[in-house]
């Protein structure tokens, strides 16, 4: 993505497409932080503040969806520029869904706002810190078509995954010692889901750059092991 273009307009509409998604990535990040501080602060008017906030999101997936269909109508790209354009069109349906997730958590956590708090919530708080990092640095590798840093990514979604399970399993003890505990822990449950989910986005986002910058297509595969033999794909 460094490929700098001698056509300066083109260029700048190409940067701006950067820009865009990177901010985009930014507030996803911002609402994976505070929808989790709203649930352990127990702060319903952040959750609603969230809530709102998506909108943000919901705009910028547009601004980002008419960018891409202006470049590939005015400039007709080819190879990387191409590669590059087409999957940003996928990857804001990513960041959209991510957001949305936070909504579902910020609604979940009115609800149990409305209960008394349950014993804790467990590794919660860190298992948004590997989501939200997993999110910044999935957008990082794409910026710079850096396919190491994706797989990276791509290997970190087993910790939410364990995290997930590990959670779900002590959320199930309380439910069992006491029946009065299973409207709330199914909330949390939900939001533990909510987290794995971001990182299956994350995930996909690292594959698309993976298939980016190698032009070899990951999906379903569940191995990066022989990328490293796989030759950059054609600028």
């Amino acid at each position: 993505m460094a490929r700098q273009h001698t056509d300066q307009e083109y260029e700048s509409e190409l940067q701006k497409l950067r820009d865009r998604l990177l901010l985009m990535g930014a507030k996803v990040e911002e609402m994976i932080t505070s929808s989790m501080r709203a649930l352990v602060e127990r702060d319903s008017l952040l959750a609603r503040e969230m809530i709102a906030f998506d909108h943000q999101i919901n705009r910028l997936e547009l601004e980002v969806d008419d960018a891409c269909l202006r470049i590939l109508a005015r400039r007709q790209p080819v190879a990387s520029d191409l590669r590059f354009v087409t999957l940003a069109l996928k990857i804001v349906t990513d960041l959209e869904r991510m957001g949305d997730l936070c909504v579902n958590t910020c609604e979940r956590v009115i609800e149990l706002n409305d209960e008394p708090p349950l014993k804790s919530f467990l590794d919660l708080p860190r298992m948004s810190e590997v989501a939200q990092g997993m999110v910044r640095d999935a957008l990082d590798a794409f910026v710079a078509a850096d396919s190491d840093r994706a797989q990276q990514v791509i290997k970190r979604d087993d910790i939410l995954d364990q995290y997930y399970s590990d959670i779900f399993r002590v959320l199930l003890t309380y439910m069992m010692e006491d029946p009065r505990n299973i409207y709330r822990a199914t909330r949390v449950q939900s939001v533990a889901k909510y987290l794995e989910r971001i990182g299956d986005h994350a995930t996909n986002l690292a594959e698309m750059v993976v298939f980016m910058a190698r032009g070899k297509d990951i999906r379903h595969t569940g191995s990066t092991r022989h990328l490293s033999q796989v030759p950059a794909a054609s600028k």
